[in-house]
């Protein structure tokens, strides 16, 4: 199924994706040396749209390139999808769970665009159904309490 360009990680320019991961290896050199990084962060976040701390600049090699983390900030950090329908959920859970290259991207949209805190569990979890289409109807089904 074809997903409608929202739902789709945005291209990012070759141009803004260096220019990002320079400014994360400033900042990542920075905090190596020991020198105070808070007015860089915080502007690097100002421009992204993010909420990156220090932690995120110096052990981002744990789990994602240089390159990686240069595309995430380059996205939008919450890209919600309000009016997402059965379908289009049960295409992302698929692409979830074939751990397509953009993976990362429709996670985010998935804990950004339904109520279900617990989505991903019912993705990843030990008792998690294999049918995409099951899934996205449990998490559709998901009502918050009102408090």
């Amino acid at each position: 199924m074809d997903l409608r360009p929202e739902l789709l990680p945005p291209p990012v320019a070759p141009a803004r994706l260096a220019e990002l991961a320079r400014e994360i290896e400033r900042i990542e050199d920075r905090l190596r040396r020991g020198e105070p990084a808070a007015a860089e962060i915080a502007a690097f976040n100002e421009a992204t749209g993010h909420a990156y701390g220090v932690h995120d600049f110096t052990e981002y090699h744990d789990r994602r390139t240089l390159t990686e983390f240069a595309k995430e900030a380059a996205r939008p950090a919450h890209p919600r999808v309000a009016d997402i329908t059965r379908a289009e959920l049960a295409e992302i859970v698929r692409r979830i769970q074939a751990a397509d290259h953009e993976t990362d991207h429709y996670l985010l949209v998935l804990e950004s665009s339904v109520s279900d805190p617990n989505a991903a569990d019912l993705i990843f979890g030990p008792s998690a159904p294999e049918d995409p289409d099951e899934i996205a109807t449990r998490i559709l089904a998901h009502r918050p309490i009102a408090l």
